[in-house]
């Protein structure tokens, strides 16, 4: 794909700027870890039992596209949580959690414009659902970790939930909810907008109108239309004007 810098650190690939105003799309999506927040939650969690190391390798390895089962890496990670306790997720998002920079400004901007915002996460209810609420996004996705009961109660038993919609909210999954939702609004693909860094985001970047990487991964900083660098979430209105 053809890239211009547009200015330092924003980068575009087939897409010609100022084509498009924001209000042209109606739904924007983002990926949660390392793109709307600061930290990949499930290597800070894995800290509180000291497999940070371990899980972060794991972690780094799917989001480069090396692993490309996220579903089995999804798994062999959670298993390395077991024991970790409720009050040490909730340190995580107290201490270690933030918003990335021009996240809130960008969701503000996007609602302003009358888009619908989904956050869609390969992460954890215990944060997404939080996240969601800080920012007052309309619709949420992400995996749900399960806690013990009995001895065990308020400690992760190294699996997953399943939910309505399934088990693992994986790279398929988020292209499928990203759909789903904008059937459900009425509106066609090429009205959504997806945002993510990771591999794992690349099959709802794809079928999206407009892709952006944020401080990605090489691989999908090659394949989306639009890529941040270097600054923050709402360098997208640089490209799309809000009006």
């Amino acid at each position: 794909m053809q890239a211009t810098e547009l200015s330092p650190g924003l980068v575009l690939r087939n897409f010609a700027p100022g084509t498009q105003k924001l209000s042209d799309f109606k739904l924007i999506a983002f990926d949660m870890d390392s793109t709307l927040i600061n930290i990949e939650c499930i290597d800070e969690i894995a800290d509180a039992v000291g497999r940070k190391a371990e899980v972060a390798a794991i972690t780094e390895a799917t989001m480069r596209g090396e692993i490309t089962d996220f579903q089995t890496s999804l798994r062999r990670r959670v298993a390395l949580l077991k024991g970790v306790t409720v009050a040490d997720l909730e340190a995580v998002y107290v201490q270690r959690l933030q918003l990335n920079p021009g996240a809130a400004e960008l969701v503000t901007a996007c609602k302003a414009a009358g888009l619908k915002v989904l956050l869609v996460s390969g992460g954890f209810t215990f944060f997404a659902d939080r996240v969601k609420e800080r920012l007052g996004i309309d619709f949420a996705r992400s995996n749900r970790l399960e806690v013990g009961g009995g001895p065990n109660c308020g400690a992760l038993t190294g699996g997953l939930v399943t939910q309505a919609w399934g088990e693992i909210c994986d790279g398929a999954e988020k292209r499928r909810t990203l759909l789903e939702v904008a059937s459900l609004l009425g509106i066609e693909p090429e009205q959504c907008i997806a945002m993510g860094d990771g591999a794992n985001d690349l099959p709802m970047m794809g079928a999206a109108g407009l892709s952006v990487a944020y401080h990605a991964k090489p691989k999908v900083r090659e394949q989306a239309m639009v890529s941040i660098e270097s600054g923050g979430l709402d360098r997208l209105l640089e490209v799309l004007q809000p009006g």
